[in-house]
């Protein structure tokens, strides 16, 4: 009957593994809500005694230089050189040991010494979005994709090791959280992003947010499926981005900007030259492209050292760049660099915090980015997306460009002209108005006509329905078709248009 009840609460199950534990995550309903529950290797005293004699052990016997410490490409390597001798010391003390038990012994160490313990096991869970230290005095959060934020039974069991958390993602990045410098926003080995504050500026206790970033990240053919966008506003965001438009997607927290445009990425030639300026990276482009990732950095405790994004712009500039991709505008002097490097050729890409694009434009002219209206026309393509909280969407909501017109006394007026628009209703992204700069724009740059124009849209549009409908999807896998599709533009298309074998396409 216990059972029975027990199944009746379940809502679902499934495993993860992280450095050969296998552990049940089960999602279950109960009176406080939906909570998370990992089962995890529950170990009897005198093996717990065991695990903490080999870990002495390990710490005296296995040399670590300070490069290993530091270089975060060099934990596997690291961990490797543990696992190796923890097993000898496991089979020396039990012989007769099978190797499961073997394998999840050495992987618990290898969570404690050189991870961070139990969370090592959301980490590598795909269904998570985040994952939320509060403090020790609470059980950690996560936010699950399909059923929004969740309690977990993983508890911290105390300040200290939080600390210690924090100081191990910092020590990975070449940074340090102190008293004195107690905010860190940096990258795991793993590409996700972490952030920490530290008590007593968190009042409750040190706390760790880790945004975790997809290990198959989405792709156009995903996003058609899902209908966050559709094949023919792929194809004429495909064309601005072959023939060097400048592109600004624009978008609220958390509603896919640099995700959309990471999706976009495929989109350029093969033989341009990529700066990307980020943050934190969170762009993943495919292999072909030839692609230089900057990232900034916070000064040290004692004030020195810092390079922002201005610095990474001015210098990017310095690097012959094709294609630069801005992580995200949000102060005048980047967005004026920005602008300027638009206005002198260079194709520009970036993320702005704004709903929609009359906002965008607000958000452009006024403080604290405050850019004149005059420089905005540098902008070919703005693409505002969006998310729906309630349902768990993510559409593409409008798609425009900015028109500038000179008013009384030489002031500019700038107003958006929106070509696509989502209908809610309908869940549906449909033309709206016609270009009126970008063809114009397309055709000056390209000597195409008009008539042209829309005769390669519809073959951007039948290549994107192809890969859709033959699930082409990873990173690479588009990527090797549209690099195939520059290199050899005539053989890609009539392979298409005959329906042909996509294997060709991939060999």
């Amino acid at each position: 009957m216990e059972k029975e009840e027990k199944k009746k609460k379940e809502i679902d199950r499934y495993k993860i593994a992280a450095d050969n534990i296998e552990v049940d995550v089960i999602i279950e309903s109960t009176t406080e809500g939906a909570k998370y529950r990992i089962v995890s290797p529950k170990w009897e005293p005198a093996t717990l005694a065991l695990i903490k004699e080999i870990r002495h052990e390990l710490v005296t016997e296995v040399n670590v230089s300070t490069q290993e410490i530091l270089d975060p490409s060099v934990i596997d390597s690291l961990k490797k050189k543990f696992a190796d001798r923890a097993s000898s010391i496991i089979k020396k003390k039990l012989p007769k040991i099978n190797d499961i038990l073997k394998r999840k012994m050495i992987g618990s160490l290898i969570h404690d010494m050189l991870g961070l313990g139990d969370l090592e096991f959301l980490l590598n869970d795909e269904n998570l979005e985040e994952v939320i230290i509060n403090s020790s005095h609470e059980p950690v959060r996560v936010y699950h994709k399909k059923m929004g934020w969740l309690v977990t039974n993983v508890v911290i069991q105390n300040e200290a090791i939080v600390q210690n958390y924090a100081s191990i993602i910092a020590r990975r990045v070449g940074r340090q959280t102190t008293t004195l410098n107690p905010l860190l926003d940096a990258h795991l080995v793993t590409g996700d992003r972490a952030n920490a504050v530290l008590y007593p500026i968190s009042t409750k206790g040190s706390t760790i947010t880790i945004r975790k970033f997809a290990r198959d990240p989405w792709t156009v053919t995903d996003l058609i499926k899902n209908k966050t966008c559709n094949a023919e506003l792929f194809s004429l965001i495909w064309m601005a981005f072959q023939y060097e438009m400048s592109v600004l997607v624009s978008g609220g927290t958390g509603s896919g900007k640099t995700s959309f445009l990471n999706v976009c990425m495929p989109f350029i030639p093969p033989n341009h030259r990529i700066i990307s300026i980020e943050d934190t990276r969170e762009l993943q482009l495919p292999k072909f492209l030839y692609w230089c990732p900057l990232t900034t950095r916070p000064a040290n405790p004692e004030g020195k050292g810092e390079i922002n994004m201005l610095d990474l712009l001015i210098n990017s500039l310095r690097m012959r760049p094709d294609r630069i991709i801005l992580g995200e505008v949000r102060k005048g002097r980047d967005a004026e660099v920005a602008f300027e490097a638009m206005h002198t050729g260079h194709s520009v890409y970036a993320t702005l915090h704004a709903d929609d694009i009359t906002q965008t434009i607000r958000r452009l002219i006024y403080p604290p980015i405050n850019i004149p209206a005059n420089m905005l026309e540098a902008v070919n393509l703005n693409i505002v997306v969006f998310r729906d909280r309630r349902r768990n969407l993510r559409r593409v909501l409008q798609v425009g460009e900015f028109i500038a017109s000179e008013e009384e006394e030489g002031k500019i007026h700038v107003r958006p002209n929106i070509i696509y628009r989502w209908k809610p209703g309908e869940d549906k992204i449909v033309p709206h108005a016609n270009p009126l700069r970008l063809f114009e724009d397309l055709s000056r740059n390209t000597g195409m006509s008009l008539g042209e124009i829309k005769k390669d849209l519809q073959v951007k549009k039948t290549i994107l329905e192809y890969l859709v409908k033959n699930n082409i999807r990873s990173i690479n896998e588009i990527g090797k078709i549209t690099n195939e599709y520059y290199l050899n533009r005539d053989f890609v298309v009539d392979h298409i248009m005959k329906k042909g074998d996509p294997k060709i396409l991939l060999k």
